[in-house]
């Protein structure tokens, strides 16, 4: 008589390591320049995802809501309020003299 041999397979694949091997690349969001710190004009001072900083003075703000310097100067984190943060940049002194 004759043999039947039955050999079953998976129907679904199973989730290997080759499936799960993506990222995505890192944003690189945050503060580029610090309280302090001597910026130029056009200067990032902070990218992020929304209004988590507000605008001050002598700086402005992209459509991805990166805040830049206007003019060359001194960057000061502040409040407005007490809950909205602000970025403002204060002209140089040498500017102020001449």
């Amino acid at each position: 008589m004759f043999k039947l041999i039955l050999q079953l397979h998976a129907h679904k694949k199973g989730t290997g390591s080759s499936h799960n091997g993506r990222d995505s690349n890192a944003q690189r969001l945050g503060t580029k320049a610090h309280d302090g710190q001597v910026v130029t004009a056009g200067s990032i001072i902070v990218r992020q995802h929304g209004t988590r900083f507000h605008t001050g003075k002598n700086v402005g703000i992209g459509r991805d809501y990166t805040i830049y310097a206007k003019i060359a100067g001194t960057v000061r984190f502040g409040r407005r309020g007490r809950t909205e943060r602000i970025i403002s940049v204060e002209p140089l002194e040498e500017a102020k003299e001449a």
